[in-house]
């Protein structure tokens, strides 16, 4: 599991959202980095403090309207995934 994910650590994260944000919103989101995506979504990353931060992150996405399309725990690089899964056999 990457470092922060599951425990009340901090832990870099990345949140999809089902629109465009423009540059303004950035400062709402504090140090996420916000990337629009080609496919009409918004890409927010960053390093986040504890699961209240998280949660605050979500919140001001219900508070916008947007469709929170996935949240992930990821790696600090900002490229890596959630650990894979552990081999089941075979």
């Amino acid at each position: 599991m990457t470092a922060g994910a599951g425990r009340d650590e901090p832990g870099d994260y990345e949140l999809r959202v089902g629109r465009h944000l423009d540059d303004h919103w950035a400062e709402w989101f504090g140090d996420l980095t916000l990337t629009r995506e080609p496919d009409g979504t918004t890409t927010l990353r960053g390093h986040v403090v504890d699961q209240a931060a998280l949660h605050g992150i979500l919140i001001k996405i219900r508070d916008l309207g947007m469709v929170l399309i996935s949240v992930r725990a990821i790696e600090a690089s900002g490229a890596g995934n959630v650990a894979p899964p552990e081999a089941g056999g075979a």
